[in-house]
């Protein structure tokens, strides 16, 4: 795991000198980016959301796109068109911005559904389909979308099956007041992004994702996982609780998160960080428990806290 550590520390070294003060959120976006995940990144405006998204395509030189979504616009804005050439007197597909690496969703919740919903095969299958006609899309291939948790007048709300899709949703927040003075000096003359430069390779990076897949997962560490996601669904406050999609997005982060930490095996602490950020967004909290102000994040660790650890057990060699 090596390899896979020195590659992700490599990428976080670089996002750092854009994104200052956020190494834990940093360090979770990597590992959506190992774990081919996506992202969903709601904040309020001004605090890095989109340089967040140009800093990883700029370390691993892959192509970025920003796709600003807006009410009027068609999901053909966002996969592409069908057009007649007049010269072959035949359709071409012209790809939409979604035939990236790095694609930003911007404002995702300001599209309308109908939009929205263009982006779940490109972000489950990794495919878009035009007139019958299946277009893949190249990899490594990650969507970061935002969203204003704010401002909801003229928005629609994320549905579940596309909540769904995102293997973790982070919040970078606003800096602390010496963070906030560093960024008032590194871009005093020009923008740290302007100076930001490729990092590691993309076979690199598709070796690491691919490494972090072997990283070993005890049983104890899986039924930890599933009586978790499990309890998601039978707590009092929960209307819907996490999809198998949760386990799995609990294991895969897991991998990930231990391969950063310079482990080949996953251990509960790893399940415990991820938890909150891998689940939170896929459950509906009941409207009982709204009225008393009780979110998903409280529950996940009223979870954490009830569920037993599991012990250690030898790792097969």
């Amino acid at each position: 795991m090596a390899d896979t550590k020195a590659v992700a520390q490599q990428i976080i070294d670089n996002v750092e000198r854009v994104i200052v003060g956020k190494h834990a959120t940093v360090q979770l976006a990597i590992v959506g980016l190992l774990c081919q995940g996506h992202l969903l990144i709601e904040d309020v405006p001004g605090v890095g959301k989109t340089m967040l998204a140009k800093s990883l395509a700029r370390s691993i030189g892959c192509e970025f796109r920003r796709i600003q979504f807006t009410p009027d616009m068609l999901p053909s804005d966002v996969t592409g068109v069908r057009i007649f050439n007049q010269q072959t007197r035949e359709f071409v597909y012209q790809p939409g911005p979604i035939h990236a690496n790095i694609v930003l969703a911007d404002e995702i919740n300001r599209a309308t559904p109908k939009t929205q919903a263009a982006l779940l095969e490109a972000m489950e299958e990794r495919q878009v389909t035009i007139d019958g006609e299946t277009h893949k899309l190249d990899a490594p291939f990650m969507v970061l979308a935002t969203q204003n948790p704010i401002e909801y007048e003229g928005t629609f709300p994320l549905p579940e099956a596309q909540l769904d899709r995102f293997l973790l949703r982070l919040r970078l927040g606003y800096p602390e007041a010496k963070d906030e003075i560093a960024i008032l000096d590194s871009q005093q003359r020009v923008h740290p992004i302007d100076a930001l430069s490729q990092v590691i390779s993309t076979q690199e990076l598709l070796a690491a994702q691919n490494d972090i897949r072997s990283i070993y997962v005890d049983v104890l560490v899986k039924s930890y996982i599933v009586e978790i996601v499990a309890r998601t669904r039978k707590h009092a406050d929960v209307y819907l609780g996490a999809s198998p999609r949760g386990s799995l997005t609990l294991f895969r982060a897991a991998q990930a998160r231990a391969a950063l930490e310079s482990r080949d095996y996953v251990i509960p602490d790893d399940i415990k960080a991820l938890a909150p950020f891998g689940l939170a967004h896929r459950m509906i909290v009941s409207p009982s428990a709204r009225i008393k102000d009780v979110d998903a994040e409280t529950i996940i660790r009223d979870i954490l806290a009830s569920v037993p650890v599991p012990g250690g057990s030898v790792k097969p060699s």
